[in-house]
């Protein structure tokens, strides 16, 4: 038996999701917000969740990351009445397991849970700790770990693989970790840096040339390509290699094989192929600047990194970890931190990424000099404004204080909630907790009855309320 999380403000949806699940032999927990859900999944372990994205206090899509992080990490599947290509590419890009559209019927409900509980049953069956050398990847947050799996999974493969991700977030660390724990890691790591290509000489860059091809090539010369025979070949910002190059480029991962400018022969490279890229490979294949069968080759395994402004909890590491090592590098004491410097790194939103942040703190320690603690007087100035002014910003937004006696909205909801409790609790003493009478006497279906039991920790045994 499985346990299953439905977060859907559809009331007739829910009971009908509620029985069929419950039919299945699965216990069945329904939300109606995504507040209410969120803490559910929080506070309960869960296989699978059924989210809508229409919810009364937010968007389902945008919650989807902090159902996966809850501590039971479980499958999502989300449930639309308004489904659009976008919606469904967001869901699949953050992990949900299916997007299906209402309205919905037995046999779209049921093979997808069923293939996402064996799938669950399979993965707890053969995990096993994932040990990788992480080689400068630094961040322990659930996005971050989803992205080390995905760096397993490629490592375990000969298969093309595609980074992408803005600026700054690391791709090179990661095509890096990704060679140094396959077993191509005894072999060369070769960056081929498309953005600095000259278009007159890639040929010979790439492939090598013989003596005499051209003038100045004074002696034979092995390309990049050849060079990572037996290891892996980086196309870093693959978006920047120019269309003939592309073309030329495609036929080498076909053949894997090539001649050399000037040559007569045909020349074999068993190379593994990472490409990275800051850019948007479908938009540029809609515009014809980049090919469209190159893309297919290349993202037979695409791994998206997130921005830090997406891993904020990352940040304390990261500052530890580079301070750290800029110390050891310029021969400093190690510095401590105030806290209203940690407070004011995870405040600013970073957006030059990891890159920002480093070139943030090596100025920090600099203007430090033997100071012992970094205070936020130390961090570049436009970052200071930027926080002063978003702080600014935030107050001048925020809703005028009441004082100790709250709003009138949180009294009448608190009032609310009392009685709700006292009703709960006389009615299932009334009933001898039966929920049949009780739905009966109520009015209420049996999907929101076991709601708001559970929302105000009442059993069925619950002995009346006293007045």
């Amino acid at each position: 038996m499985a346990n299953v999380l439905i977060i859907d403000d559809d009331q007739l949806n829910s009971d009908m999701l509620f029985d069929m699940i419950s039919d299945m032999g699965h216990a069945t927990a329904c939300a109606f917000t995504a507040e209410e859900g969120l803490r559910e999944a929080m506070a309960k372990e869960f296989d699978v969740v059924f989210l809508d994205v229409q919810l009364p206090d937010g968007n389902g899509l945008m919650l989807l990351p902090d159902i996966q992080s809850s501590p039971s990490a479980p499958e999502v599947i989300i449930i639309t009445g308004f489904g659009s290509p976008d919606g469904a590419e967001l869901a699949i890009k953050n992990g949900a397991w299916d997007f299906i559209e209402k309205p919905l019927i037995r046999n779209m409900i049921e093979l997808p849970l069923v293939r996402a509980l064996q799938y669950r049953e399979a993965k707890k069956g053969s995990r096993e700790p994932l040990v990788l050398r992480r080689d400068g990847i630094v961040g322990s947050s659930p996005i971050m770990d989803t992205c080390m799996e995905l760096v397993a999974q490629a490592a375990a493969s000969d298969a093309p693989v595609i980074i992408t991700g803005e600026t700054g977030t690391g791709k090179e660390l990661f095509a890096r970790a990704i060679h140094n724990n396959s077993s191509r890691s005894g072999g060369t790591f070769v960056t081929v840096d498309c953005a600095s290509l000259p278009p007159t000489i890639i040929e010979s860059v790439l492939f090598g040339h013989e003596k005499g091809a051209f003038t100045g090539a004074d002696r034979y010369r092995d390309g990049l390509i050849k060079q990572a025979d037996g290891g892996t070949l980086f196309l870093d910002e693959i978006g920047e290699l120019p269309l003939p190059a592309q073309k030329t480029f495609l036929r080498v991962l076909q053949e894997r094989s090539f001649r050399p400018v000037g040559g007569s022969r045909e020349i074999k490279s068993e190379f593994r192929l990472t490409a990275a890229t800051n850019r948007d490979l479908k938009r540029m294949v809609q515009e014809e600047t980049f090919r469209e069968d190159l893309l297919f080759r290349l993202r037979a395994f695409t791994i998206e990194l997130p921005p830090l402004k997406k891993r904020p909890g990352d940040i304390r590491e990261l500052c530890f970890h580079y301070v750290n090592k800029l110390c050891t590098r310029y021969g400093k004491e190690l510095k401590g931190f105030s806290p209203e410097f940690m407070d004011a790194l995870c405040s600013y939103e970073w957006p030059g990424n990891i890159r920002e942040l480093v070139n943030a703190l090596e100025r920090a320690l600099a203007v430090a000099s033997a100071d012992p603690i970094l205070f936020p007087k130390h961090l570049p100035t436009h970052i200071r404004i930027h926080i002063a002014r978003d702080a600014i910003h935030k107050k001048e937004a925020s809703p005028p204080s009441h004082g100790a006696t709250g709003t009138l909205k949180e009294r009448r909801e608190g009032a609310v909630a009392s009685e709700e409790r006292k009703y709960l609790q006389e009615l299932v003493a009334a009933t001898g907790g039966s929920i049949p009478k009780a739905c009966e006497i109520s009015g209420l279906s049996r999907v929101r009855l076991y709601v708001l039991l559970n929302k105000y920790n009442i059993t069925r045994k619950s002995p009346p309320a006293v007045s």
